[in-house]
């Protein structure tokens, strides 16, 4: 039932992309209501707005693989709306309250002001981020097609090793074909915001043209005020379509920018910029200099360092504090049962509980001495000075055995009986000892 309901929520989705495509062919042919547009135009606000939130909110390209063609359709649509707002301008001399706010209200009724506004935004857009956007994305299109063939010999020798699984290994090839056809299309993509500016501004000026000869030759009016009627309208629509435009280029850069990481961008920038707390301390020292030097503006360096200053020291305390804090766990727990571990010694001789009376001196045992002096015998005819021995009994072991380690690691093991005397055969020819054997 469940998967019944998603897939008719599927197929509703891709009706409702088709129906919104046609609709945007649609508007380029069909005038369009002052109110209808108004309301459309603000729907442009909104989707470069979402855009430019997902693509911050994204920890890998991939997660937003449909940007490409997003941003096709979002340009599409963008100049759909300019050609019915230039029909509007042109035939009715308004376009909605959305452009007449835009030319009246951001500007302040100022042509030059807003042309000099639209014009900075367009450099914006075309010069600084789509060029960069464009040559971010064409270079790791190349670099991700060159180092396909190392990473996938690198995924068949992890699953030949056995580290992932067949599906695991088929999942990072396709990823991997994925990140390559993303950085592609974004390449060509980056060109869609390009030719975006470049067709505003082409509009912007037909729709001036337009305007003055429609005000001068139709409407009979003069130029001044036939260039302030088209003029306003035209600067405000430029400037309503290219501000979701220059929204969208920044996500565009953002997105091809965006390296592979566990959080979003937010969290990216806050935890790297204030992991430095010495570079606010710097800044606000600096400022603090700019304040002091003649001609500036005192007030304005002063709170900037002010500010600076506090952050940097604010930053550099809880730092200091979160290191304490993490210090203060990890000691208890490292030190905790250290009392009741053994020592770790270089030579030690276990012993069974049976030999025990060979290494106690209050009951005659001389093993201590016996040892010291097989170390000092070593030194004299090698020239190897043994480290101290210790000497301790092992409950474990057997009651007459006895185990030799080297850094608690046995290298020796043997039996030895305290009641008895060791005997050596002196000769094959004399008869042998009675006892056990070694």
């Amino acid at each position: 039932m469940r998967t019944n309901i998603l897939e008719t929520i599927s197929r509703q989705t891709d009706v409702v992309v088709v129906v919104g495509i046609i609709g945007i062919v649609a508007m380029m042919v069909i005038p369009l209501p002052p109110m209808v547009l108004d309301a459309l135009l603000t729907l442009n606000f909104a989707l470069a707005l979402t855009i430019l939130l997902v693509s911050m909110y994204v920890t890998e390209p991939l997660q937003f693989s449909v940007f490409p063609s997003l941003l096709l359709v979002a340009t599409l649509y963008r100049l759909a709306l300019n050609i019915s707002s230039t029909r509007i301008i042109l035939l009715h001399a308004y376009a909605g309250k959305v452009i007449q706010a835009f030319g009246q209200f951001v500007i302040a009724g100022d042509l030059v002001v807003g042309m000099v506004v639209f014009l900075i935004l367009v450099v914006i857009q075309f010069v600084v981020i789509t060029n960069g956007s464009q040559r971010v994305a064409e270079v790791a299109a190349r670099f991700t097609l060159d180092e396909m063939p190392g990473r996938q010999m690198s995924i068949d020798a992890d699953m030949n090793a056995g580290i992932i699984t067949a599906e695991e290994a088929k999942q990072r090839r396709r990823d991997i074909e994925r990140e390559a056809d993303f950085y592609g299309a974004m390449d060509g993509a980056s060109k869609f915001v390009r030719g975006d500016a470049i067709a505003g501004l082409i509009i912007v000026a037909v729709n001036i043209i337009g305007g003055l000869i429609i005000g001068v030759l139709r409407l009979q009016l003069p130029v001044g005020e036939a260039l302030a009627r088209y003029g306003l309208l035209t600067v405000g629509d430029g400037l309503v379509s290219q501000i979701p435009a220059l929204l969208i280029s920044t996500a565009t850069g953002l997105i091809v920018t965006r390296a592979a990481t566990e959080q979003h961008l937010g969290a990216d920038i806050s935890a790297q910029l204030t992991a430095q707390p010495t570079a606010l301390l710097i800044v606000a020292a600096m400022l603090f200099s700019l304040g002091m030097v003649p001609g500036l503006p005192k007030l304005s360096f002063f709170t900037g360092g002010a500010f600076a200053g506090l952050a940097g020291y604010y930053l550099r305390v809880s730092a200091q504090r979160r290191e304490e804090q993490e210090r203060g766990e990890e000691e208890p727990e490292a030190l905790a049962g250290l009392e009741e571990l053994p020592p770790l010694d270089r030579v030690s001789l276990e012993i069974g509980y049976g030999l025990v009376s060979l290494a106690n001196p209050e009951e005659g045992g001389d093993l201590a001495r016996r040892v010291t002096g097989v170390r000092k015998q070593i030194g004299e005819s090698l020239g190897l000075v043994l480290p101290p021995v210790r000497i301790r009994d092992n409950i474990l072991l057997e009651s007459n055995d006895y185990v030799i380690r080297f850094r608690s690691v046995e290298v020796g093991r043997g039996q030895a009986y305290a009641s008895r005397l060791m005997a050596m055969q002196p000769h094959p020819n004399v008869s042998p000892v009675e006892g056990l054997a070694a």
